[in-house]
């Protein structure tokens, strides 16, 4: 028998459903979709500075937004970008947009990018991820008797010199749902200010643990919730404890307001949910969540890309329930919406923003081929260029992608890989520019004087990175290499420094190659008819799949 609420969540879903069913139908007109929002941002910020240096006021065609702008980085865009931090939204935007925050992410350089979150982009930033849930909630009714596990980081983390804010825009979408929906979220939006990844994921548990009905599981990277399912284990008997007396544990570091409102979330001491716990123990000798949470309708975690080698390991603690891929997603925008299980393959979100494509073997040249979405090719890879309301134009985002099919005339992508310069094996984008910076950094620190070396991409459970070197280190020297390398990555990078510090990510581990590989390996990139010797370029980062794993094969030879 369902509460009422479940009749009126589910009038408001079949009501949505038109807005998704309407969605899908107008794929048949994506090319005109997409030329139209490219005219809208285009005539929303031509009063802009960057509006009017382009010409914008005489873009008429995608012929003329080529001609006036360039395909550009975040560091094209940074000048910008730091007078929109300091107050001036109009170095950007035209008037009426309004700045609500900075989404933070990692960039090429050791600085870090601030992408702005503006009034117009977080309307369609949640519009697209409304589709993906409106798909997900049509395939799993039952979704709207249980809850929904939402792990999300706050977006006012600190302000800019304006009292702008910084985070995360996971977190402002969290604080901003409708309030129909609100209650099928478990934790309350407190546990957002919760600092360290152990203090918030513990947190989390405790608050989440305490029901069974945990129906959907949200959050990127599915090293996030192997992390959550082993520390539910680890720590079996506090949390049961903590059930059993309605508390939360003085271990855990949060604020006495986010303390007042997890006590407010729970009903007090729950001895029989404990029981239920203590059995489960008893009965596996472990506290899984596949287990604790039996009701599981669905599981969203990113699927594609390097961390698919973890979803054996996903499924070994949270049961046969499904995968729904979370679609291709950043700080800068919501790009796909998968509108089935287990398939990586996303809608691309033509309603929002504008985007173009260039196929891989032309990127970074000269005059390379541009397409629009209904121009791809099914099985043909591309990297993807993004025109936003957040005031990127033709930004290349560095995101390779295949094109698997068409509805309608939108194409379905599924993200293959960051570009050749960019190893992310758990969300870290880690660029080679910020690998030469910190490892000579790490060099000049302990005085070694290594001209050649390659950091290494190692997929695992956690992934880390080799650093190859010729030179043959003592244990000792090896592992202060190994520190210091660790230091100067999370300095340069903070998607690198929050990995490891939430042991989503193992530290960097120094090998020693035999002597003239980094010579043999030239010899071979250049022997080829036609190559350029004098064009060799070494591979600080082997970001490329073939190349890591040749690179890992000396290791496995050598040891």
């Amino acid at each position: 028998m369902h509460s009422p609420s479940h009749y009126v969540r589910l009038g408001y879903l079949k009501w949505r459903l038109r807005r998704l069913n309407g969605y899908l139908q107008r794929t048949a007109h994506c090319p005109e979709v997409q030329r139209q929002r490219l005219m809208e941002k285009i005539s929303l910020n031509q009063d802009s500075q960057f509006g009017r240096e382009h010409q914008f006021s005489s873009i008429r065609t995608v012929e003329d937004f080529r001609a006036r702008v360039p395909v550009a980085n975040y560091e094209s865009y940074r000048p910008y970008i730091e007078e929109v931090k300091n107050g001036n939204s109009g170095a950007l935007f035209g008037p009426g947009t309004e700045v609500l925050m900075f989404s933070m992410t990692s960039g090429t350089t050791s600085q870090a990018k601030y992408v702005p979150i503006t009034n117009h982009f977080f309307q369609e930033y949640r519009r697209s991820w409304n589709y993906w849930g409106l798909a997900t909630f049509r395939d799993h009714k039952d979704l709207l008797s249980k809850y929904t596990l939402t792990l999300a980081s706050d977006w006012d983390q600190f302000q800019t010199p304006a009292g702008i804010s910084c985070g995360s825009i996971s977190g402002l979408a969290a604080e901003t749902r409708p309030r129909i929906t609100n209650s099928l979220f478990i934790l309350p939006n407190a546990l957002l200010k919760v600092k360290g990844a152990e203090n918030k994921q513990y947190a989390s548990l405790r608050v989440a643990i305490e029901t069974p009905q945990i129906g959907m599981i949200v959050t990127a990277n599915p090293l996030t919730l192997i992390h959550l399912a082993r520390l539910a284990d680890d720590e079996k008997e506090r949390l049961i404890r903590d059930v059993h007396n309605g508390t939360l544990s003085d271990h855990v570091d949060v604020p006495a307001g986010v303390r007042q409102a997890i006590k407010k979330r729970s009903n007090g001491p729950n001895r029989s949910r404990a029981k239920e716990l203590d059995k489960i123990v008893e009965r596996t000798g472990h506290l899984h969540p596949k287990d604790f949470w039996p009701e599981m309708s669905v599981v969203s975690v990113w699927m594609g890309g390097s961390v698919a080698a973890y979803l054996p390991t996903l499924r070994k603690y949270y049961g046969d329930v499904p995968l729904r891929d979370h679609g291709l997603s950043a700080s800068e925008g919501h790009m796909t919406s998968p509108m089935q299980d287990e398939s990586c393959a996303g809608l691309l979100d033509y309603e929002s923003h504008y985007f173009e494509f260039i196929p891989v073997d032309e990127h970074g040249t000269p005059n390379p081929t541009v397409l629009e979405a209904h121009e791809l090719e099914v099985g043909q890879s591309y990297f993807l260029l993004m025109t936003t309301l957040s005031g990127l134009y033709r930004y290349d985002i560095h995101d390779v992608v295949v094109c698997n099919g068409f509805i309608g005339r939108c194409p379905r992508l599924t993200f293959l890989n960051k570009g050749a310069h960019y190893s992310s094996m758990t969300g870290e984008k880690l660029s080679e520019v910020q690998v030469t910076q910190a490892i000579g950094q790490a060099f000049e620190d302990l005085g070694l004087d290594i001209e050649h070396y390659s950091l290494v991409p190692v997929p695992g459970d956690p992934a880390y990175y080799q650093l190859l070197v010729e030179e043959q280190l003592g244990s000792d020297a090896a592992q202060r290499l190994a520190n210091q390398v660790d230091q100067r990555l999370s300095e340069v990078n903070c998607e690198y420094e929050e990995r490891l510090q939430g042991n989503r990510m193992g530290g960097v581990v120094v090998k020693s190659v035999p002597e003239g590989t980094w010579e043999t390996h030239r010899q071979q990139q250049t022997s080829g008819e036609g190559n350029d010797n004098y064009a060799y370029k070494h591979p600080f980062l082997a970001a490329k799949p073939e190349l890591a794993e040749r690179f890992r094969s000396l290791t496995d030879a050598t040891s």
